[in-house]
């Protein structure tokens, strides 16, 4: 009997092919997603119910909800497991199951894990999906465990901890964590934020007792002191609307590690605070965490490998036949990783731009919220300014604002590439 189904002759999974997997597979998990919303009538509009679950699952945050604490406990838990899942990655879930997998699934791995160059911690991809799962399972479970302590309630504790882990910021309480008004549950809340900022390569030589490597990486170093001056300077320039320098201490280290590692949680109304404060709290949105992390944004290995390429042209324009590397970490970089890093930069730019201006065709918002919202979108962390500040949500927007920053915020999870490739038409031309 002939087969109903032509076996192609080649099986082999390239880039092109592992790009166009992940993306195909995030936008199902998203579609999919937004069914418990509709049918519990939560979310009766599946565009809305789509927004949400694009949200969630990208680990961005943003909300089209007015009143979180209405929702049953069901949709409450699905929110922040969608962060939870969504913040390491479905194919790494399934390549941590699996027993066995194709070789070409590396390329998968690759589009859907974060940075500009990404590999194994150990000989076998499924040993490597395993490591980073336990290490995420470990740091979700010690977080809710330190909430409990806390005396936070054990249902808000597992939401919490799942949400932070993702950096996906989806609170079950209306004023977020300033519900609880404790510094303990901020502070710790806020730490984790940092921490699932981190490589996660980081913890594992923490694990096999390498800490030499972590003190030398630049790219932990830069991240570090990047939260550290960011809180001190907000704080400074803040300490005026708060009692004394502690409590804006308080407040601006939050803030920073919440809008640093793309969580999207929140204390207090940033939007009331100072230009400078806004912009700062901006840039580090902009950066993002590291590679390899569960944090959105560019992230802090591009933006170093941004500035010493920089640097390294304005040195081969004054001396022109010199012959000048780029290294990170000791390393040498090809020039392949550094055109690569160039061209997301440009590509996010550009993407974030024009997402401003096609919502703005439709006279939804001002400026600022509109241009925060995409900048927002393209990175993963929820909350902006105006419109779309901390305190409020996106659902003023259109229905078409929503399906558009939706794509974006596929994107800036995917790192952009997929997303282009799996609307490229050349993609699906027969060879």
């Amino acid at each position: 009997m002939p087969s109903l189904f032509l076996k192609p002759k080649d099986t082999a999974i390239y880039e092109k092919e592992g790009f166009v997997i992940v993306a195909f597979a995030w936008v199902i998990m998203s579609a999919v997603g937004a069914v418990p919303f509709v049918i519990s009538k939560t979310i009766p509009h599946y565009i809305d119910a789509l927004f949400e679950s694009v949200s969630g699952f990208t680990t961005t945050g943003a909300s089209i909800l007015n009143d979180i604490e209405v929702l049953p406990k069901s949709i409450l838990f699905w929110r922040s497991f969608t962060n939870w899942i969504g913040g390491m990655g479905v194919l790494v879930f399934a390549l941590a199951i699996m027993p066995e997998f194709n070789s070409g699934l590396m390329h998968a791995f690759r589009a859907e894990t974060t940075g500009p160059t990404s590999g194994k911690l150990v000989s076998k991809m499924t040993f490597t999906a395993r490591i980073l799962y336990g290490i995420y399972i470990a740091l979700t479970l010690i977080e809710m465990v330190m909430l409990l302590i806390g005396k936070m309630p054990l249902f808000d504790s597992i939401c919490h901890a799942m949400a932070t882990a993702g950096t996906g910021g989806f609170s079950i309480k209306n004023a977020s964590i300033a519900a609880y008004n404790s510094t303990y549950i901020e502070m710790v809340v806020a730490v984790f934020m940092f921490l699932f900022g981190v490589n996660f390569n980081m913890f594992y030589l923490i694990l096999i007792g390498q800490f030499g490597r972590i003190m030398k990486n630049e790219e932990l170093r830069v991240y570090f002191i990047t939260v550290v001056v960011s809180t001190i300077v907000i704080a400074w320039n803040i300490v005026g609307l708060y009692d004394n320098f502690g409590q804006a201490i308080r407040y601006s280290f939050f803030q920073v590690a919440s809008l640093g590692s793309s969580t999207g949680f929140a204390t207090t109304d940033f939007d009331t605070w100072p230009t400078l404060s806004k912009v700062i709290l901006l840039c580090v949105m902009s950066v993002g965490g590291c590679a390899g992390s569960t944090g959105g944004g560019l992230k802090v290995s591009r933006l170093i490998i941004l500035v010493k390429s920089s640097y390294a042209d304005g040195r081969k324009m004054v001396r022109p036949r010199s012959v000048i590397t780029i290294k990170s970490d000791g390393q040498t970089l090809q020039p392949q990783v550094v055109r690569n890093v160039r061209n997301f930069f440009v590509i996010a730019v550009g993407i974030v731009f024009a997402t401003t201006l096609l919502i703005s065709i439709e006279g939804n918002g001002d400026v600022i919220s509109n241009f925060t919202a995409s900048l927002s979108a393209i990175n993963n962390t929820g909350p902006g300014l105006g419109a779309v500040g901390p305190t409020l949500n996106y659902s003023g927007y259109s229905y078409f604002a929503k399906m558009l920053l939706s794509f974006v915020m596929l994107a800036g999870r995917l790192e952009i590439f997929p997303m282009l490739v799996l609307l490229s038409p050349t993609t699906w031309k027969r060879r």
